[in-house]
């Protein structure tokens, strides 16, 4: 493993509006899942080789000390920019003790991740939950095992990510879905939105937030559009992004209109929280009164 300097870790959030998270924290630098359209391959993040996993120095040791200095408590987030359970982590532990840091020092957490590994440390989740917030947040963009494994060859199929969905919210840690991107012409059909959206009743699933598309920058562009021609050959798919899209950086499938209805109301039919305005205050609800407390003591 390599190890790259880092003056701090634990940064905080220009705003609130993403789930609710007040820092962000990125112990590890890429990722080795290898999806085909991961937009942390963009240039503007300036991460060269970025399937080769490099981790934080001295990253605990700053954590601890990132954590001391914040005026208030708040929900910590990770998995923004790189996944915080790639295979390294099951040896280093980086992210498990970051996660005892935070409950030491009476944070949430918000965890974003493809990786079944983060069920190892359900026994931390669980005990901070006790004190604040915590989210869990498991990207899933497709049903079908077979797409998935050729989409994000390095994390685990779909049907074992929907399993883990199950597994955290019989734990009682609040557990949804992050349907995004939505790959237009390989992901953006009915029978696929419906699909997700009923393994995830069937997982207990909390939420599913959505977006109905993708986004191309530099680098990931022209990696995405390699691998397309790579994965399915001869069928035409970055001639047809490039005539549709060409340098745009938000990419909208065709069909999100008419997606974001049907989900919506397979959402309602399932009582599965879909909106960002209800998620946040669903998540953190029992803890707000809590904070309140804290907060007039300061």
């Amino acid at each position: 493993m390599e190890y790259i300097p880092a003056k701090t870790i634990v940064t905080a959030t220009k705003s609130r509006e993403w789930f609710g998270i007040d820092y962000n924290m990125n112990i590890y630098r890429g990722c080795c899942h290898g999806c085909i359209y991961c937009d942390s391959r963009s240039d503007c993040y300036h991460i060269e080789d970025f399937d080769r996993v490099r981790a934080k120095e001295n990253a605990l040791l700053t954590i601890r000390n990132d954590l001391r200095r914040k005026v208030r408590t708040g929900v910590v987030g990770t998995g923004a920019m790189s996944d915080p359970y790639n295979p390294f982590e099951k040896e280093l532990l980086l992210t498990r003790h970051a996660l005892e840091l935070i409950d030491a020092f009476s944070f949430g957490t918000a965890i974003a991740t493809k990786s079944t590994l983060l069920l190892r440390d359900l026994d931390i989740l669980q005990t901070i939950r006790e004190h604040s917030p915590v989210l869990c947040k498991i990207t899933i963009t497709t049903a079908d095992d077979t797409l998935s494994k050729k989409l994000e060859p390095g994390a685990p199929p779909s049907s074992k990510r929907f399993a883990m969905v199950d597994a955290l919210n019989k734990a009682n840690i609040f557990t949804g879905i992050l349907l995004m991107p939505v790959l237009p012409w390989l992901e953006d059909s009915e029978d696929n939105i419906l699909s997700i959206v009923r393994h995830a009743h069937q997982a207990g699933a909390r939420f599913i937030y959505a977006a109905f598309g993708m986004t191309l920058r530099g680098n990931q562009r022209d990696w995405y559009y390699n691998r397309l021609e790579e994965l399915f050959p001869g069928q035409g798919l970055s001639d047809l992004y490039r005539r549709r899209y060409g340098f745009q950086y938000e990419c909208h499938s065709p069909n999100a209109a008419r997606l974001w209805k049907i989900f919506s109301q397979e959402c309602e039919r399932y009582k599965i929280l879909y909106r960002m305005k209800d998620i946040i205050p669903a998540y953190q609800k029992k803890y707000q009164m809590t904070q309140l407390r804290i907060f007039d003591t300061i």
